[in-house]
């Protein structure tokens, strides 16, 4: 696909709601297969296995959830070899998961509205999560762990993603514990890989602990750090000596959530009087340093490096937290009433404790990636999700790629009929630069219903797919996920797996 203009002469979106709707329908079949139906080809060099994670049940039997980060969490697999590639799905199959299928309605609160049937009554009091395991996949320490941020992972099989049960990362958290769904690789520290992630105990005051794994997944470091105030941490930046967090300016009024009338996300308050506190947390274990920012709030971060004493921190920005302000459900969602994602860049100087503000991409973006050896260190090219306008908010329907030292842009739209998922950049054996190898989005065909795995090449995306695998079913739109250079698929060409 490429940019057109809208289907519609009654709107000058280049959507429509009903194509974008259309995506969020549950998934409840699980799949085996070698991808038949594929325009252009896949690059011979390119080898391994995507994994995706996401809600993909929307409802319970018939009970909808009120927002998609509070449904089941499914893992997808693309496995790629010799330009053939095998497609698996799997339902990461919870405690929460199998109960609920067995009873056949929602027996817990989502976070983020769903309720159990009844109303208030039923729901008051009643503080139990569901570890829906929803949010990132990674594989790390031959382990391939389903994550969401307020419990512990899950550990599936590679090959046949089956669920084998919750993992405690070798004793580094204990059960009823939790681990980020957004760790990240530090690519050589000191010649050495490191999975880094944390965990946030929120409360009148909020405790960040920051864990780092070796290449076994034994613990390395740990360490704690309070702040004041309640935090609302998704995500977070790394350097090679720093672990950075953007404490936004929220708060928590959990009355509205206790009583049984809404979710705990729900409850979240932004106050755009308040400065964002930049967390500048030593890798070393070293005291914690807390430097003010323009207010903002902050999902996701691109990346960050050290230059000449200061930090550089690349994120994407929201001027208010976007919250659906009551609306009933999450399909009915104003795009025009709801704030737009821009791509900030935050200069800090540690010694000084202050920060300054510019913005690299001023049109509504998400889902920022980039080579996975530039993480932490400075880098040129950003792929991110974007919307196919240039102005306001809307589906992300485009990928942009961005070069940070002279500005320039490209963009391949996928409008009107195509939405994004998140954009994964693999870079090709032996790569040059940070922009040499492939762009892999697993996106929404509305026109055919169903999905597609789209294959840009970095180097230029503007001139579209270089390959198009295209499932036969839908998979809903989903959150995070990873590329692995190992192959999890069929070893004996076409047979079984």
């Amino acid at each position: 696909m490429t940019a057109t203009q809208p289907r519609s002469t009654t709107t000058t979106q280049p959507y429509s709601v009903e194509d974008w709707n259309s995506g969020y329908r549950s998934q409840p079949n699980e799949h085996d297969y070698w991808i038949a139906d594929i325009e252009g080809n896949i690059p011979a060099e390119l080898e391994g296995t995507l994994f995706r994670n996401g809600p993909g049940l929307l409802d319970i039997h018939g009970h909808p959830v009120k927002h998609p980060f509070d449904g089941d969490g499914m893992i997808s697999s693309i496995a790629i070899q010799n330009g053939q590639a095998f497609f698996r799905n799997r339902f990461v199959r919870t405690e929460g998961y199998l109960a609920e299928q067995q009873a056949k309605k929602p027996l817990f609160r989502g976070v983020f509205g769903t309720q159990k049937p009844g109303g208030p009554l039923a729901n008051a009091f009643d503080l139990k999560l569901k570890n829906i395991a929803n949010t990132s996949i990674i594989y790390w320490a031959d382990k391939l762990l389903a994550l969401w941020e307020a419990a512990e992972p899950h550990r599936l099989d590679p090959a046949t993603l089956d669920t084998l049960g919750l993992d405690y990362l070798n004793g580094l958290i204990s059960p009823g514990g939790s681990f980020t769904a957004h760790p990240r690789i530090d690519p050589g520290h000191h010649g050495d890989r490191r999975l880094v992630g944390f965990s946030v105990k929120a409360g009148l005051s909020s405790t960040i602990t920051v864990y780092e794994l070796d290449t076994q997944g034994n613990a390395l470091r740990q360490h704690s750090h309070t702040v004041p105030g309640f935090a609302f941490i998704h995500d977070f930046a790394l350097t090679p000596n720093y672990a950075i967090f953007f404490q936004n300016p929220v708060s928590f009024g959990p009355i509205p959530f206790l009583l049984g009338f809404k979710g705990a996300a729900e409850c979240i308050s932004f106050n755009p009087k308040q400065p964002t506190k930049i967390l500048i947390v030593p890798r070393n274990g070293d005291p914690m340093q807390v430097i003010d920012t323009d207010p903002c709030f902050v999902f996701h971060h691109a990346n960050a490096f050290e230059q000449d004493g200061q930090i550089v921190v690349d994120s994407v920005c929201y001027d208010s937290f976007p919250s659906l302000d009551g609306s009933r459900d999450f399909r009915e969602v104003d795009f025009d009433h709801v704030p737009a994602g821009q791509l900030w860049r935050f200069t800090v100087d540690l010694a000084s404790s202050s920060s300054q503000v510019a913005k690299l991409v001023t049109r509504c973006v998400e889902f920022p990636s980039l080579h996975p050896d530039r993480q932490g260190r400075p880098y040129r090219h950003l792929f991110i999700g974007t919307a196919h306008g240039s102005e306001g908010n809307a589906p992300l329907q485009a990928l942009l790629k961005l070069d940070t030292h002279t500005g320039d842009t490209q963009l391949w739209s996928a409008a009107p009929r195509g939405f994004m998922g998140e954009p994964l950049f693999v870079p090709r054996p032996g790569a040059t630069g940070d922009d040499d190898g492939w762009v892999l989005v697993l996106m929404y065909n509305a026109e055919r219903r169903c999905s597609d795995l789209v294959i840009l090449d970095g180097n230029d995306i503007t001139a579209g797919p270089v390959a198009r695998l295209k499932l036969p079913h839908h998979v809903p739109y989903g959150l995070h996920g990873s590329f692995v250079d190992q192959y999890f698929g069929p070893r004996d060409g076409r047979g079984e797996a």
